[in-house]
Parts: structure tokens; sequence; C-alpha cells
């Protein structure tokens, strides 16, 4: 008899391939390498200036938030150790930011001074009033992803009144843009790739996200080419 056909893999199995392509992937690599940059330049110099503790509250508030289920939510270790690497790099961060004797020091708050509530409570309120199911854990979720959206914010406008940018927080930024652009190319693949796959909530912050940085993004190529020192208009 001929042999039986391998078995077709579930419908979650089916679901994380799709979502584990390139771009994915490549989005998740540039995350990370925009975190080790950061996380380098204030190490290394023993500096935070350009860098705003705003935002970075606001992406650990983000991480927090989204990843609530930790500890008894399994979906994959590749996605479990982002989590813990996110959320622990996020910390650190502040940590720098707020406590080291000699960064803390170099921190620019004159300049860094956008009110959180202007983001929080707008993003609370849409989660409320928008998700996919009116449930704590989903609350928190689309919550996280709305604040993702606009917590570049106080980052940009700091750069924008410091006006020059030098190239390791300039190199951040960047990168960081880059993450979402090729998460919005990682819906395209999925939208084209997996049945049923539809998610407006992301798609729609995803967009909003990635606009942010395109002013950024002008500036920092312009510079790129130029072989000048990135300077952002007021």
């Amino acid at each position: 008899p001929s042999p039986s056909p391998s078995p077709s893999p579930s419908p979650p199995a089916r679901s994380f391939a799709c979502a584990m392509n390139i771009f994915r992937v490549s989005g998740d690599v540039l995350h990370l390498l925009s975190i080790l940059v950061l996380l380098l330049k204030i190490h290394a110099t023993k500096s935070c200036a350009g860098i705003s503790l705003k935002t970075q509250e606001l992406y650990f508030l983000v991480f927090v938030t989204r990843y609530v289920d930790l500890f008894w939510n399994f979906s994959s270790l590749y996605n479990t150790i982002f989590k813990i690497v996110y959320i622990g790099t996020s910390a650190m961060i502040i940590w720098y930011m707020r406590r080291h004797r000699a960064v803390k020091q170099t921190y620019d708050k004159d300049h860094d001074t956008f009110r959180y509530f202007f983001i929080i409570i707008p993003c609370s309120a849409l989660a409320l009033l928008v998700n996919s199911q009116f449930t704590v854990f989903e609350v928190l979720w689309t919550f996280s992803i709305y604040l993702e959206a606009v917590a570049i914010l106080p980052q940009l406008i700091l750069l924008q009144r410091t006006k020059n940018v030098d190239n390791l927080t300039g190199n951040y930024v960047f990168l960081l843009g880059m993450y979402r652009a090729f998460y919005m190319l990682n819906w395209v693949y999925r939208y084209m790739t997996e049945e049923n796959y539809v998610q407006w909530i992301v798609w729609l912050s995803g967009t909003v996200q990635t606009g942010l940085y395109l002013d950024f993004f002008y500036y920092y190529i312009q510079a790129w080419r130029q072989n000048r020192k990135l300077q952002l208009p007021s």
C-alpha cells in the first residue's frame, strides 16, 4: 500500500508558520538592534543626551501591558525570549537614565517636557471603546498597540528641539522606524498568504506609527547622502 500522507499542520502551527516570515523576523532583528544601539550609546559614552526618558517609559508601559500574560501563555520560545528581552532592556535603559550616577547627569529634562497624559489618556479611552473583545487582557493588549503607535512622539519632539542629533541616537531612531516598516511588509505578506488574516487595529495603528517617522527618515537619508551630521528643523 502507498504510504499515508503526512498529517497537515494544525491551524495554530500554520498561523505561526505564516507569521514567522522574513519580514517579521527582519522587523524583530531591527527592533532588537535599535535597543542594542541605544544601550551601546548609553553604556559606552556614559551619556543619554538626546534620548527621551518619556519615550523610554512609554515603551516600558507598552511591553508590560502587552506581555502581561508572559508567565502563563506560552506560544513559542522565540516569542517568549523576545518578550523578556524587550521588558528587561527597557527597564535597564530607564534605570540608566534615572539612577546611574554619570548617565543621569546628562539627561536633558529641560527639553524632554512632553506630558504623559496627552498620550496615555486618549490611548486608554480608545482601547476601552475600540477593541476586538472586551476583556481585561484584550483591552490591555489593545492599549499597548495604540500606545506604541505614538510613544515615539516625545523622542521626535526632543530631537527637533535640540536640532543636532549624534550618530548613535540617529541610528537608534532610524532602526526603530525601519522595524515598524518591515512589520507593515509582514502584514501585507500575511494578508496575501494566510486565510482570514485581518487585524484592523494593528494595521491602522502601525500605519500611524510608521507615518510619524517619515519626516525623520527624509532628513536622516539626506544627511547620510551628503555625509554630514543629522540636523532636524525646529
